[in-house]
């Protein structure tokens, strides 16, 4: 009988986040994958030291790398050299790479909140009676703060993104294993991000949704997309989340939550069968 695939699987289970109970989702998560899997948990700054013994590697509820940066980058230039697979692969070009995205996406026009990083670009932004300025390296909020049009010029440039505070019904999130959205979840309340709700969403949503996770080319890998309903009733991107996506397990049904487990169990059986990727790039990932 061959051996089981094992498993290390990368979380802080110390990590306390506002709204969500990230050690919980992966107690869960872990043990339901060990039905197919030899599984053990690790904090993300000794992955290093273990996952040689391992044949992949699962980054889930790791917390912000902005918290270990130098340990993160160091763990994924070592996962590149020494060939081991991860999950998600380091190739996402979502948050996993940085704030980047939300200029580039907003430069190719794609449905994004309008984003800029220049005081030269300013000008392109849609009037709006606040700004919102979060650091290029931040997450979870950190840093984020608000200003008035008159507070622009004195922002500093280079390490800040500005976008147009936008006015709007709720948030929506949509969660994909590998390139299918298997669940989507909403906060009713824009004060309150993650009191959240099971959401039905349309086609003119999931292909909404889809053109951000075919634009990031990840073969495999849980991806979560969020995005706000705008007052006249588009959607607009806020985040594309491919390194750590919390997946708010805990708010679906039973019959969901084991549909999840399954999808994500098949995903990684793919990705364990899949001939080696060619390498990732080396950008830092800031998540």
């Amino acid at each position: 009988m061959p051996a089981r695939p094992r498993i290390l699987f990368v979380t802080d289970l110390a990590y306390q986040a506002r709204g969500r109970r990230y050690c919980d989702e992966d107690i869960f998560l872990t043990s339901r994958l060990r039905d197919d899997f030899d599984i053990a948990l690790c904090h993300p700054l000794d992955a290093v030291a273990l996952m040689d013994a391992f044949s992949a590697v699962v980054v889930r509820n790791s917390g912000p790398v902005l918290h270990y940066q130098a340990g993160y980058e160091a763990f994924r230039a070592q996962a590149v050299a020494r060939g081991t697979r991860v999950y998600n692969p380091l190739t996402g070009r979502g948050d996993m790479a940085g704030k980047q995205y939300l200029l580039d996406l907003t430069a190719a026009g794609y449905p994004v909140i309008p984003t800029v990083d220049r005081p030269q670009d300013l000008y392109g932004l849609p009037e709006a009676e606040a700004y919102v300025v979060k650091p290029k390296v931040g997450a979870d909020s950190i840093g984020l703060h608000v200003v008035t049009p008159e507070q622009l010029d004195g922002l500093p440039f280079g390490d800040v993104l500005v976008q147009p505070r936008i006015d709007f019904r709720h948030e929506v999130s949509f969660y994909f294993v590998d390139d299918t959205c298997r669940y989507a979840l909403y906060a009713p309340d824009p004060e309150r991000r993650w009191a959240l709700a099971p959401y039905e969403p349309t086609d003119a949503d999931l292909a909404f949704a889809r053109r951000f996770v075919d634009w990031n080319t990840l073969d495999h890998g849980v991806q979560r997309v969020d995005a706000c309903r705008t007052q006249d009733g588009g959607l607009l991107l806020v985040e594309l989340e491919d390194l750590n996506p919390y997946l708010s397990l805990d708010l679906l049904t039973d019959q969901a939550r084991d549909a999840f487990v399954t999808d994500l169990t098949a995903s990684l059986h793919r990705f364990l069968d899949a001939p080696p990727a060619d390498g990732a790039h080396h950008g830092a990932a800031r998540g």
